[in-house]
């Protein structure tokens, strides 16, 4: 079996938000909607004052609540572990945005556009109106993955079938690959550090692990 993870390396995250404005330039996401963000927090009491970046987006559950509220089975989980929504099916009831314990989803009602009422000529070239009414989240660039498939390239190494976060992350704090194989780059990784995942405590089996020490 193969399960696409994404690994996230906050030792090394400078929060540079590369990773969301590559996100929304890669999904044409529409104004105010982000799949993907970077969440800058302060901790500690002066003068002992901590800043830490934490990138955040839809964790591809192995136990996705989302998908046990869904009405009409809109969202569903791969076999290779990335959980989808089919445009067609949804019908913007909003059930799988309350449920999803990481504030990854999002729902559109109106067109929205950067400037006024009127869409720029970018813009209406990659306007879907698929997207208008439903819910939308993070999808892994599953397009991507998809097309690993068909092209022999394997995702997390190739960068054509990558992620466009992890492709465009200028420290190298974001990977991709098949958690399965023990020989891919995310098995190594996390094989020799530790880490976590968001609300492990759910029972939800995020798909997204962050890295924060040594083993």
């Amino acid at each position: 079996m193969t399960r696409y993870v994404m690994t996230i390396d906050l030792r090394r995250c400078v929060g540079c938000q590369t990773c969301t404005a590559a996100c929304k330039g890669a999904n044409a996401t529409p104004p105010g909607i982000q799949w993907r963000r970077v969440l800058d927090i302060e901790s500690g009491e002066f003068p002992d004052v901590k800043r830490s970046f934490l990138p955040v987006a839809c964790m591809h559950c192995a136990n996705p609540p989302c998908e046990e509220v869904c009405p009409t089975q809109a969202t569903t989980r791969r076999a290779d572990g990335l959980v989808a929504i089919d445009y067609d099916l949804c019908i913007g009831c909003a059930n799988c945005v309350m449920a999803c314990p990481y504030d990854a989803r999002s729902i559109v009602h109106e067109p929205r556009y950067a400037y006024n009422d009127t869409a720029m000529a970018s813009e209406a070239k990659r306007f879907d109106p698929d997207r208008i009414g439903v819910s939308m989240k993070c999808t892994f660039c599953k397009d991507r993955i998809d097309h690993a498939a068909v092209s022999g390239q394997i995702p997390g190494v190739d960068h054509e079938v990558t992620p466009a976060c992890v492709n465009s992350c200028i420290s190298g704090a974001m990977g991709f690959g098949d958690i399965e194989d023990p020989e891919s780059g995310v098995s190594r990784l996390l094989a020799e550090t530790q880490h976590f995942r968001m609300h492990e405590e759910l029972g939800t089996e995020p798909g997204v692990y962050y890295i924060w020490d040594k083993s």
